[in-house]
């Protein structure tokens, strides 16, 4: 019993392994899933595993660069293998822009 309840408080904790990538000029200025208006420049990332309003630290581990995202929209970018999709913003902080996808850590905060 005493495992269960020691899994059920650090599981959210644990960070998960992911590809990311980013989204910026197109959508500047439009409408995202929870309403608000895209801003390309913010800490902000579209996701479908995640509820609009979470806060996600984002690490990238080749380089040990983290930011803090709000997830503020939905998108069709899990067929490409990719678990969020970062603002241009969020993803500058991160790594390139050229390098387009990178390899993270997700945690929940």
């Amino acid at each position: 019993m005493k495992f269960i309840l020691i899994m059920i408080l650090v599981l959210p904790m644990v960070a998960q392994a992911a590809i990311v990538s980013w989204y910026g000029n197109y959508f500047h200025g439009r409408k995202t899933a929870s309403g608000e208006i895209y801003n390309q420049w913010g800490y902000t990332c579209a996701s479908n595993s995640h509820k609009i309003g979470t806060k996600l630290l984002v690490t990238n581990p080749a380089n040990n660069k983290s930011v803090v995202v709000r997830v503020n929209d939905t998108g069709g970018f899990k067929k490409y293998g990719r678990t969020l999709d970062l603002s241009k913003g969020a993803f500058l902080k991160i790594a390139p822009l050229n390098q387009g996808i990178v390899k993270v850590r997700i945690q929940e905060l």
